[in-house]
């Protein structure tokens, strides 16, 4: 009979594991006073983007930050539109705002929860037109130009990056990666015959350090990866009060540098990463065996051309808020991600939306629990989580 409760997440034996190389990096800032900038961050970035096969990773203080840093670096200008998905924190929508773009929501497709290219050029060809003076991509409604798309790698899995890059190509559109979840995870392009690491694939993409990512640092934290030379130089410069150096300021900017401690703790988490994601799909395979017998139980899908790295373990279940009281009830951890769709939440609410503008997010919103899942989760755990929901499921 189970006697102790299994968490959502527990990243404690994880650090207490490292305590000794992440203790070290508290001496070196100490002995050496470099809090801001210096080695540490330096050695992070290098190394980060060694990781994610760029030629730029650029920390910064949130992933929020590097998103939004990300667009106002890339060319996108106030006014414009740019696309994403509903089903997402709505840091991603916040960091478009704030760079002054406007968002707009393309529903998701069914099986992967990430943005629908289908539903991508719905919205292209009908809610939009061209203007026959300039050429540009113009919104019907808000007469705003068009100008990007920020696909959104949800629960550790890869949008399906070369039809989104194909149709991005013919409206001429900036592709910024949203990779706060998908550190290490990979997508398969038929065009190249080879893997492609999330943040590699479109003009630039968004990290996110907060501590229970994949990669976490022990606070917050973020970074903008590239291959553009010139938008990287322009990131480094945003995220420093616009410096090129010190008291020279080529334009306005913002305060989103990430702390020296926070690089060095994320250079000693980064040697362990692939690891901890070869358990996360370890034990996500698992569980889609535990789940395999359960009937009204859909597992996660993961397409042939993806390499997730399960930041989350997120099934659709009917009662999805009975399931998740009677494990509450049992001692097990859940977590709803995410349970209202943006366009629905209050925040939105002068856009106008209503039920039904997106019906495949809408749907399955009511429907997805996240399971417990993090590299220390143990079989005999995920069997007692399986069994728990197979009882739920049983009883009608």
């Amino acid at each position: 009979m189970q006697t102790e409760t299994i968490p959502f997440l527990n990243l404690e034996p994880l650090h207490r594991a490292l305590e000794g190389e992440l203790m070290g990096v508290f001496q070196n800032a100490l002995r050496t006073g470099r809090f801001i900038g210096g080695p540490m961050v330096e050695k992070f970035e290098a190394s980060f983007a060694d990781f994610c096969t760029t030629r730029h990773a650029v920390a910064v203080n949130s992933g929020t930050d590097a998103m939004r840093l990300a667009i106002i670096a890339s060319g996108i200008r106030r006014g414009d539109v740019v696309m994403t998905v509903p089903n997402t924190f709505i840091a991603t929508t916040e960091a478009i705002s704030q760079a002054g773009a406007y968002p707009e929501f393309i529903d998701i497709d069914e099986k992967t929860y990430n943005l629908d290219p289908r539903g991508l050029v719905a919205f292209l060809e009908h809610r939009c037109v061209r203007n026959r003076r300039t050429g540009a991509l113009i919104h019907k409604a808000s007469g705003r130009p068009v100008r990007g798309v920020v696909p959104v790698h949800l629960y550790g899995q890869m949008a399906d990056m070369e039809a989104i890059l194909d149709i991005a190509a013919v409206y001429g559109l900036i592709v910024i990666e949203d990779a706060c979840q998908a550190h290490g995870a990979s997508y398969y392009s038929a065009k190249r015959a080879s893997y492609r690491k999330a943040g590699a694939v479109g003009r630039a993409a968004a990290f996110s350090f907060y501590p229970g990512k994949n990669l976490g640092a022990l606070g917050d934290g973020g970074a903008v990866t590239t291959d553009d030379d010139a938008l990287a130089a322009a990131v480094r410069m945003l995220r420093d009060h616009g410096q090129s150096r010190k008291y020279y300021h080529e334009m306005e900017g913002y305060n989103g540098r990430l702390d020296a401690i926070q690089a060095g703790l994320l250079s000693v988490k980064l040697g362990y990463l692939d690891h901890w994601n070869d358990l996360r799909r370890k034990c996500a395979h698992y569980y889609n065996q535990l789940f395999s017998g359960v009937e009204h139980i859909v597992t996660p899908y993961e397409p042939a051309w993806s390499r997730g790295v399960y930041h989350l373990y997120v099934i659709r279940a009917r009662e999805r808020d009975r399931l998740q009281n009677y494990l509450s009830g049992r001692g097990i951890g859940t977590g709803l991600h995410y349970p209202v769709p943006l366009h629905l939440q209050k925040a939105y609410a002068k856009r106008n939306y209503r039920p039904g503008d997106f019906p495949v997010c809408e749907k399955i919103a009511g429907e997805l629990l996240s399971l417990p899942m993090f590299p220390d989760l143990t079989a005999d755990a995920q069997r007692i989580v399986a069994g728990a929901v197979a009882d739920f499921m049983a009883a009608g």
